[in-house]
């Protein structure tokens, strides 16, 4: 199994013999608006893609969107994803997705199988209290396939019981977590930082641990840097943070 962090949350997952992409953002670096509310006001994303958007789309047999929020579905790449792949949803996003002109929408209620792999949705928590009911619903996936390593898109979301629950059921011999400890001026965190990372950790020990989701948008403050520092003196050898454009094979 192969995995490439494209930039942010968006990933190519290679298994089973398909390629999955997962979250596309494709704008260029500071098309958008920042994030209100936030530490700063940076332009959003606030890198550039590591690579062109024919490249990312070139290969790709179908595609997860665990939500519909603009930094995991933005309008770039609305327009210039094919629109007769398959494209795997929490049953919240259905109707949208279909409105956006793409044919394939399969929505997960639970599980769906496609092509010797099995799609299982979970559930998170994009933050606490009223900011979580704000963020709206947020999914996560565990992919499973024969000879294949079981693989958690734990999604926008903190430590949490969804996950806790989603590690000792599946037992995921890797999980990819959103980083960047995504934080407005008020309230808690609404995805992951070093604390929750390191409670995947204990819940997971054995498990290959990719954290996504950092550097590239402007309330994601949590930085690579920071987290291998942390890495380095909690002694995590199996968490990994690849930059844009690297892949990870498992």
């Amino acid at each position: 199994m192969n995995i490439q962090l494209i930039r942010h949350a968006t990933i190519k997952l290679h298994l089973n013999g398909q390629t999955i992409l997962v979250d596309p953002m494709f704008s260029s670096k500071g098309l958008l608006g920042p994030v209100g509310n936030a530490a700063n006001e940076y332009r959003n994303p606030l890198v550039d893609l590591p690579m062109t958007v024919e490249e990312i789309v070139r290969d790709i047999d179908a595609i997860i969107i665990t939500h519909t929020h603009r930094d995991h579905l933005d309008e770039r790449a609305v327009e210039l994803l094919p629109k007769g792949l398959p494209v795997f949803c929490q049953p919240e996003d259905e109707q949208k997705l279909l409105a956006q002109g793409f044919i394939q929408v399969i929505k997960v209620q639970n599980e769906k199988g496609w092509n010797g792999i099995q799609f299982i949705r979970t559930r998170g928590q994009h933050g606490t209290g009223e900011l979580r009911k704000q963020m709206g619903p947020v999914s996560g996936f565990v992919l499973k396939a024969v000879d294949e390593p079981v693989v958690y898109l734990a999604g926008d979301t903190i430590w949490c019981m969804d996950v806790e629950e989603a590690i000792s059921h599946y037992l995921p011999e890797v999980i990819i977590l959103n980083g960047g400890e995504a934080q407005f001026l008020t309230g808690d965190p609404i995805t992951m930082g070093v604390t929750d990372i390191e409670k995947v950790h204990r819940a997971s020990p054995s498990s290959k641990i990719v954290v996504v989701h950092m550097e590239s948008w402007n309330h994601c403050l949590f930085t690579r840097r920071e987290l291998r520092k942390s890495i380095t003196f909690h002694q995590l050898p199996n968490l990994f943070v690849p930059n844009d454009g690297m892949s990870l094979v498992f």
